[in-house]
């Protein structure tokens, strides 16, 4: 079977390769994104695997269809990006990662508290200009620190265990409490006592329409003064003129973020949310009390690992006729 491999980097064709020696498959990769200004690309092909950033859409589908690809293999848990009931329409299969080491944004959001924390971004800046002055770096001990979870599925239940070793107390909100995360030690509480008490804040929920623009005015105003916010979600969870007057107020003390490039994010979530611009982004950026990555939270070997096995899977099981109801929409 030939597939059609779109918005491929380097790491992509790497660990499908790899993987690709459990399955055999003919892989086609290419670095163009699927739209509907390359869909023709995909005549060849009998299925086709996209990411976050292609735009699969009523036109994309239709030229598929006329192409007679019946399959689309994502390589990401989100499908907002695409038509979904026009595809069962046209009667073309879609599956998906739905998750993937979890562990590994976990980990991410870690690194973002202690960096902004201990402001290791200034300090290697000094370093390397051979100033090794300490005033301007205070951070402050983890350990006996409150931190507020929102969201304790599988990343947040990850964070509570990594942050309950550094000794901290966590409150979690989840609509759905967890024994396994009670047992840690952690308390389930609600949106205004976990702002109220938190010191640091980190978000880990979904984006629907009762979470968008969770973080708004309304709830920075019953926040400790010099939080620390971190959002390895969705950008939709923030309203970013609360959050840039809670920046320039100090009621913000440290803001971390982690995000898609601005076309992704805004194709993503369009439904919800199209007020983050790359302008937001720049103005963010003028804090020094802020840091941005680029969606690199899931970015570890073994994510790409998880992320190719599942799609090259995904593959297999279509091919064959079986279908997983968890991962097939």
């Amino acid at each position: 079977m030939k597939v059609g491999v779109f918005s491929c980097q380097s790491y992509d064709r790497k660990f499908l390769t790899a993987g690709n020696h459990n399955y055999g498959f003919e892989l086609q990769f290419m670095s163009c994104g699927l739209s509907a200004e390359t869909a023709m690309v995909a005549e060849p092909y009998d299925a086709v695997s996209v990411f976050v950033d292609d735009i699969i859409d009523a036109k994309v589908l239709d030229v598929l269809s006329k192409q007679e690809i019946n399959h689309i293999a994502l390589r990401c848990p989100g499908y907002a990006n695409i038509d979904l009931e026009y595809a069962k329409q046209l009667n073309i299969g879609v599956s998906r990662v739905p998750s993937y080491s979890p562990h590994s944004v976990a980990e991410h959001t870690v690194a973002l508290i202690l960096a902004l924390n201990r402001k290791l971004y200034k300090a290697y800046n000094r370093v390397i200009e051979n100033n090794f002055d300490l005033e301007g770096l205070l951070g402050f001990n983890l350990r006996g620190k409150n931190v507020g979870i929102i969201g304790a599925g599988k990343i947040g239940s990850s964070l509570v265990n990594l942050l309950s070793g550094f000794g901290c107390t966590i409150l979690c909100n989840d609509p759905t409490p967890s024994d396994e995360v009670k047992q840690t030690g952690a308390s389930y509480v609600n949106l205004p006592e976990l702002y109220r008490r938190s010191d640091i804040i980190s978000l880990h929920c979904p984006l629907t329409e009762q979470s968008k623009h969770l973080i708004d005015h309304q709830a920075l105003q019953m926040m400790k003064n010099d939080v620390m916010l971190i959002n390895t979600s969705q950008i939709g969870l923030l309203n970013i003129k609360a959050v840039l007057a809670g920046l320039k107020s100090k009621k913000i003390g440290y803001f971390g973020l982690d995000i898609y490039d601005m076309k992704s994010e805004l194709i993503s979530n369009h439904q919800f949310d199209t007020s983050f611009t790359m302008q937001s982004c720049q103005r963010l950026s003028t804090f020094p009390n802020v840091l941005i990555t680029g969606h690199q939270g899931f970015f570890t070997e073994q994510s790409m690992q998880l992320i190719a096995e599942t799609t090259l899977r995904n593959l297999q099981c279509f091919f064959a006729g079986k279908v997983d109801k968890n991962i097939f929409l």
